[in-house]
């Protein structure tokens, strides 16, 4: 079944296929019927699946023509997300005359103001900044017809919620009501019972799961030879662009650093940077220009970045849930990727209750011709771990790999 099928209007149609998707994924195939019908939804899928479209063009379908008033009001957690999920809506609705008005904190009120003055019918807002026009009385919310609470665990995670509470009491009860997330822990379902009414459930795939296309390996390492193989794995890697996790801002920089002194186009993106370098970083990374994006998991739910080949955890995450987030920015949208996590002795808890939550071994490898000092990992006669010395990933006989450098 094409977009074509779904029940969407010819000019959301023709911006979907205008960016190059013919097939729908498997959560927009379940969701799309169901948000056109008006029904409350609670949709949760591998992260990378196509969450967005799922809400954004039956949204924009619905809404069919602009009325220079808010009737769809979209919550993300972040920054980030919520300019990637603005973007979209401009995309999928550049065949319409619908307009959206972006509301994030960090920058001034000034140009939100003028936006939501001159009248739009999608706010794309992060809860604190939303609640700042609505304290002041600035945004008229009485006729949204439709609230998305996007990333929900993340909202979660970061604190929003009572924010979220706040925010959904003061919209029109008759409303309809779409919940999505990359994963539904028990505390999103009793928010839910708060906010939706009778809601349609879709779970696609396994849940908390990581994406089936992507290649897991688990590289043991002594603590002190860690930026040592990392520098070794990126020599060694036929990689369009990588992204490396990292736990502290300042370790982001100080990997950003030592890579660009090897001359590696690289740049840091982390909660310390301002808004209009988090922007050029994530820009300059989309284009080409940096190779390389180091970052903390202010980079871990939800960016849509296509083409990352890769993902490299410099430092284990600190939950298993972050882990699927981490490694679900690359083998986005079907495409093939892959995923490396440096470990050491001190990580073994982290590695077992990784590998639990997603429920699947993740082989364990060594880089050939890398002057390994020991570590308990690394010893197959420890009881404990058995490190597997097979190579993988996108490796040219084994072990060594090709290098492909974009400058």
């Amino acid at each position: 079944m094409g977009f074509d099928e779904l029940g969407l209007s010819e000019a959301v149609v023709h911006g979907v296929h205008s960016m190059g998707f013919v097939d729908p994924t498997p959560i927009q195939l379940r969701a799309i019927p169901v948000v056109l019908q008006g029904r409350d939804l609670m949709g949760s899928a591998q992260t990378g699946t196509g969450k967005t479209a799922a809400f954004a063009c039956p949204v924009l379908s619905k809404l069919e023509t602009h009325q220079a008033k808010p009737r769809c009001l979209v919550l993300e957690p972040t920054r980030e997300l919520a300019m990637q999920v603005e973007t979209a809506f401009r995309d999928y609705g550049r065949f319409t005359d619908l307009t959206v008005a972006l509301l994030y904190g960090g920058v001034g009120y000034g140009r939100q103001r003028e936006n939501l003055q001159r009248g739009c019918d999608v706010i794309v807002a992060t809860p604190g900044r939303l609640l700042d026009f609505m304290e002041q009385d600035e945004i008229p919310l009485d006729n949204i017809q439709m609230v998305v609470l996007d990333e929900v665990d993340r909202m979660l995670d970061m604190g929003f919620l009572p924010q979220v509470r706040k925010i959904i009491r003061k919209l029109p009860k008759k409303r309809q009501t779409l919940f999505f997330s990359a994963t539904m822990p028990s505390e999103i379902e009793s928010l839910a019972q708060f906010a939706v009414v009778n809601p349609e459930k879709i779970e696609i795939g396994i849940r908390m799961s990581p994406a089936e296309t992507v290649t897991h390996a688990f590289y043991p390492v002594a603590m002190d030879q860690k930026y040592e193989l990392l520098s070794s794995l990126l020599t060694a890697t036929n990689f369009d662009c990588v992204l490396v996790f990292c736990r502290t801002k300042d370790g982001a920089d100080r990997i950003a650093r030592r890579l660009k002194k090897e001359n590696h186009a690289v740049v840091a993106l982390h909660s310390n940077r301002t808004q209009r370098e988090r922007e050029e970083a994530l820009e300059g990374f989309k284009n080409g220009r940096y190779e390389v994006l180091v970052a903390t998991d202010i980079a871990a739910r939800g960016l849509d970045i296509a083409g990352v080949s890769h993902v490299i955890n410099y430092d284990i995450p600190g939950h298993p849930e972050d882990y699927v987030h981490r490694i679900g920015r690359t083998g986005r949208a079907r495409a093939i990727g892959d995923a490396y996590t440096l470990v050491t002795a001190e990580d073994m808890a982290m590695i077992q209750s990784i590998e639990r939550f997603i429920g699947m071994k993740i082989p364990q490898k060594k880089l050939v011709g890398f002057k390994y000092k020991y570590t308990t990992l690394l010893d197959p006669q420890a009881s404990h771990v058995k490190a597997r010395a097979a190579g993988g990933g996108r490796h040219r006989g084994g072990y060594s790999f090709g290098v492909k450098r974009r400058r």
